[in-house]
């Protein structure tokens, strides 16, 4: 699988055995001549100068028409997203433009369909195995929106070959050797294109059809193939994988990429497979350039090829698959030729009234607090007052109040990173990389936060002379139930600009006394608003109220 810059051409798929099995779709076991027959079948079908745009959900049926296209010197656009705005914004300015999916309706409207899936007629003698110029642009791949806009860049023939090659040098000894490879990422992802669909493809593996999301679906998925198996993931879906504690079948290796994995995930992980993780870095810029065995070892080797050099506070990559020296966007250490230590990814940087921190280990942090099922947090935009903008966390986390998060956060952050307010909300929507998009966040800040953030705590005090003792258990007072809960909807309602409807659920721990200091502290969910009052760490009672209906206009 060498390449040299003196190669103009490379065929479109390596030489290996007719017979050899590329991957197994509904049971069936499908080899290089049925795949290239599907491939050749389908290309002459494309319109001549057609861009492609590839929503096929099947593995397999992507890779025939990605391959499709390829053959017929078809540039491919996979959108990150199935999102109909995202795939309009995607075709926008593409005069001629064709649609492949495996679905029987189009996707999209006002776009020509051809629908992926007829088998090609296994008649006639086989066509001659094409050959494609290393400076054929072969695919438009888009950033995945976690930072901003997702943004398109185009991939070369020649150049992803490298990649796929400098990769499964890597992944195979890890492995032991070549490998069935189950993705659970999506295919149309850089990490899911190379990883899962490539990678077997190019480097002499075995590529199964699903996407799995689910655990049962990953067992059943490694179970239709072949051992030794490679599983391609990610940090959300592995610990999703883990936590549902289903029997697995073998896997000789695993692979991780799109979010940092802590060394306690990635060793959990070996443990229970008794296989090697390995974690990918790099970026849709850049494709793979880097790996990690993140159980072992903190720091990154670069794949054979890549180069590093520091220069004016930047850190730029070249050799290897890229075609120019590329800046990366993170903070690096390097530690020596090849090896380098990542400190910070530039775009999880933020600054709380003069201090920093980084969003994705806040992140971190927040998802190791008991009972917290995900989290994120966010820096919402300042209102009238810059000194009064504060970090605010989305929650799911049934059972859990914010005080109780805030105890776990405490010993281990600055009180400026504390997350004021914390918003509960039923589910997170991520991407199939388990990543929080841009706009999704934006879109959460903006139906629960508004455009100015409002504090989620007040103190609370009722004084020794406050009309509610006289009568009320003389000789050992306590605050009324009633007036702690008058006076947690009459806080939220003052701080939110809400109208309550009244009380959802209630729950007293301890009485209150006399003069005692304590604190109401809430939390918007979906349906009302969740309150705890507290003194210290104890705490007093808790409950949810209900939003009042909005009147309708």
């Amino acid at each position: 699988m060498s390449v040299t810059p003196s190669i103009e051409t490379l065929p479109l798929l390596p030489d290996f055995p007719p017979e050899q099995v590329l991957t197994y779709r509904d049971g069936q076991a499908l080899c290089r001549d049925d795949f290239l027959r599907d491939i050749l079948w389908l290309a002459e079908r494309l319109p001549e100068g057609a861009h492609v745009l590839n929503l096929s959900h099947d593995r397999y049926r992507f890779a025939v028409g990605l391959f499709a296209a390829i053959s017929r010197g078809a540039l491919s656009l996979l959108p990150n997203s199935p999102a109909v705005e995202h795939l309009a914004a995607v075709c926008a300015g593409v005069p001629h433009l064709v649609c492949l999916g495996d679905q029987d309706v189009s996707p999209l409207a006002g776009v020509n369909y051809l629908r992926v899936g007829q088998a090609a007629p296994a008649t006639g003698p086989l066509p001659e195995m094409p050959r494609i110029a290393c400076e054929q642009r072969i695919a438009c791949v888009f950033t995945s929106g976690s930072t901003g806009t997702p943004q398109p860049h185009f991939k070369t023939f020649g150049r992803m070959w490298l990649a796929i090659a400098a990769g499964a040098e890597r992944l195979w000894d890890a492995a032991g050797g070549r490998c069935s490879v189950v993705g659970t990422v999506p295919l149309r992802h850089m990490y899911g294109l190379e990883s899962s669909v490539l990678l077997p493809l190019w480097a002499g593996g075995c590529m199964s059809a699903r996407t799995p999301f689910f655990p049962a679906d990953v067992t059943a998925a490694l179970a239709e193939l072949p051992a030794p198996r490679l599983l391609v993931t990610t940090p959300f879906h592995l610990a999703k994988l883990l936590d549902a504690e289903v029997e697995m079948p073998a896997v000789a290796a695993l692979l991780s990429a799109t979010a940092p994995l802590s060394p306690a995930l990635a060793a959990r992980a070996e443990e229970r497979f008794g296989a090697p993780l390995l974690e990918i870095y790099g970026s849709t810029e850049t494709g793979q350039l880097a790996t990690r065995r993140p159980a072992r070892q903190l720091d990154w080797q670069v794949l054979p090829g890549i180069t590093m050099r520091q220069e004016n506070g930047e850190t730029f990559v070249s050799g290897g698959h890229l075609e120019v020296p590329q800046a990366l966007n993170d903070h690096v250490e390097l530690l020596g030729p090849g090896e380098f230590s990542l400190l910070d990814r530039k775009a999880d940087m933020i600054n709380v009234v003069g201090k920093r921190t980084s969003l994705a280990m806040l992140n971190h942090l927040l998802a190791r607090v008991p009972g917290v099922r995900d989290g994120v947090f966010c820096l919402p935009p300042a209102g009238r007052d810059d000194e009064a903008r504060r970090l605010a966390a989305f929650v799911v986390a049934p059972g859990v109040s914010a005080n109780e998060i805030l105890s776990a956060l405490r010993p281990q952050l600055d009180p400026v990173f504390l997350p004021r307010p914390i918003i509960f909300v039923d589910l997170i929507p991520r991407d199939g990389n388990g990543k929080v998009r841009a706009a999704t966040l934006q879109e959460l800040i903006k139906a629960h936060l508004g455009s100015d953030q409002v504090p989620g705590s007040v103190p609370l005090l009722f004084p020794v002379e406050h009309p509610v003792f006289p009568g009320h258990f003389p000789g050992r007072p306590i605050v009324p139930g009633v007036a702690l809960l008058d006076a947690a909807q009459r806080a939220v309602e003052s701080a939110t600009g809400l109208t309550l409807a009244g009380l959802a659920t209630a729950k007293f721990h301890r009485p209150a006394r006399p003069a005692e200091a304590m604190r109401i502290e809430w939390g918007l969910e979906p349906s009302g608003v969740r309150f705890l009052i507290s003194s210290g760490e104890q705490k007093i009672a808790d409950g949810r109220f209900l939003l009042a209906a909005k009147a309708s206009a």
